[in-house]
């Protein structure tokens, strides 16, 4: 038998979307990335008013290790939204000076993660998408996926996962205890 959403303990996850302002009926019952896309397009807009909490109760879960990867990727998240430059999105700076401690630290091993997948793609040759066309898509759902799950670079070029997932494999190098690879087979079902 299902338990309704409604009698759930309040977990993390519902933390975070109570914190966001958002209903149970678009969460896919609370799976972790679903969670974490959500939150981050709903708080990294401008208008929601929501990000200063949702970003204290990240600072807050960060205290125990068994949440690091579920934050990281909400992190990652919200920081690849900002990364567009739409005007409906904060920018990283305003984002950053929102963090606290802890936070600011995963944040930085993003960002050096990052910069890291973007000099390989240019070391290497491998050719990167332009982003405009990822940023006119008008479908809500598809934005969120989409638009939290790529970033757009300084040269106005398209980095996701795939790339993050080739770079992980190229060297052996990913964020201490969180790997694209494994959230990209989490993502298809295997692992």
């Amino acid at each position: 038998m299902r338990i309704p959403w409604r009698r759930r303990p309040a977990g993390r996850s519902r933390r975070l979307l109570d914190a966001a302002g958002i209903g149970p009926a678009s969460t896919d019952d609370g799976n972790d990335q679903v969670v974490g896309r959500e939150v981050a397009y709903r708080v990294a807009q401008r208008d929601s008013g929501a990000i200063t909490e949702v970003l204290a109760i990240v600072e807050e879960l960060l205290e125990d290790e068994a949440n690091y990867e579920f934050v990281v990727s909400l992190l990652e998240n919200i920081q690849n939204l900002v990364s567009h430059g739409l005007d409906m999105f904060w920018s990283p700076d305003e984002v950053y000076a929102l963090l606290g401690a802890r936070s600011a630290v995963c944040w930085n091993t993003l960002t050096g993660f990052w910069t890291a997948v973007a000099d390989w793609c240019a070391r290497t040759g491998l050719s990167l998408e332009p982003a405009e066309p990822l940023l006119t898509i008008q479908n809500e759902q598809l934005k969120v996926l989409l638009w939290t799950g790529n970033r757009t670079l300084s040269t106005g070029e398209k980095l996701g996962l795939a790339q993050a997932v080739r770079y992980e494999k190229a060297n052996g190098a990913s964020i201490p205890n969180y790997s694209h690879i494994a959230v990209a087979l989490r993502s298809t079902g295997q692992q």
